[in-house]
C-alpha cells in the first residue's frame, strides 16, 4: 500500500488492483463511515510523515476540492448515522419469535433490540414514509412524546399517537407482548 491511495479499498474491503484506487465517488453512507473510522484509527495511532500527492492533496500538500467533497459527504453520513441512532432510541426493535404451533410473538422489555432504556414499551408496527412494509418497534406508552419537554400540554401517551405507528390487530393497546396466530 506504500505510495498508493487505498481509500476505496478500506471502505469496500477490495484490496485487489481494481479496489486500490483513490476514487470514492458513489460510496454508500456506511462505506463513507468506514473511511471515517479508518481515518480516526490512523490519526489516533500513527504520526503522519507526509501527504500523498493525487486526488486529495496537491503537490504543495494542500487539500483539494475532492478532499473537501469527501469530507462533506462523510459529515452527511455522520448526521444520518446520528439520526438513525436517535430513531433507534425512540423506536427500538421488538423482541420476536415464531413457531408453527404458537404463531408469532412480539414483546418489549427494557432491553429489546439491544437498546437499554428505562422503559419497556408496547409493540407497534412502524411504517417509514417511502418504505414498503413495516417493522415491529417498542413504543413508550406514557409521558410526553419524544423530543418534547415534560409539560402539562401533552396527553401522557408517550409516542402512541405518532402517525407512523399502527397497533397490531387483536392485541390489547397497552400489552407489552402480542401473539399473532398464523
Amino acid at each position: 500500500l506504500a505510495g498508493r491511495d487505498a481509500t476505496r479499498a478500506f471502505a469496500s474491503g477490495d484490496f485487489s488492483s481494481a479496489g486500490l484506487v483513490d476514487n470514492v465517488s458513489g460510496l454508500s453512507p456506511p462505506e463513507l463511515l468506514s473511511i471515517h473510522s479508518w481515518l480516526s484509527f490512523y490519526s489516533n495511532n500513527y504520526d503522519p510523515v507526509g501527504k500523498l500527492v493525487g486526488r486529495f492533496y496537491d503537490e504543495n500538500g494542500a487539500p483539494t476540492e475532492a478532499l473537501r467533497e469527501v469530507e462533506a459527504a462523510i459529515e452527511e453520513a455522520l448526521k444520518f448515522q446520528a439520526e438513525s441512532e436517535q430513531k433507534q432510541q425512540q423506536f427500538p426493535p421488538c423482541n420476536s419469535e415464531w413457531s408453527s404451533a404458537k404463531g408469532t410473538r412480539f414483546w418489549c422489555s427494557r432491553e429489546s433490540g439491544g437498546v437499554h432504556r428505562g422503559w419497556a414499551g408496547v409493540p407497534r408496527k412502524l411504517h417509514r414514509p417511502g418504505s414498503p412494509g413495516s417493522r415491529c418497534v417498542c413504543v413508550r406508552s406514557s409521558g410526553p412524546p419524544w423530543g418534547q419537554p415534560d409539560s402539562s400540554q401533552h396527553s401522557d401517551r408517550g409516542d402512541l399517537d405518532n402517525p407512523q405507528l399502527e397497533q397490531y390487530e387483536g392485541c390489547h393497546p397497552l400489552a407489552q407482548q402480542c401473539v399473532l396466530l398464523t
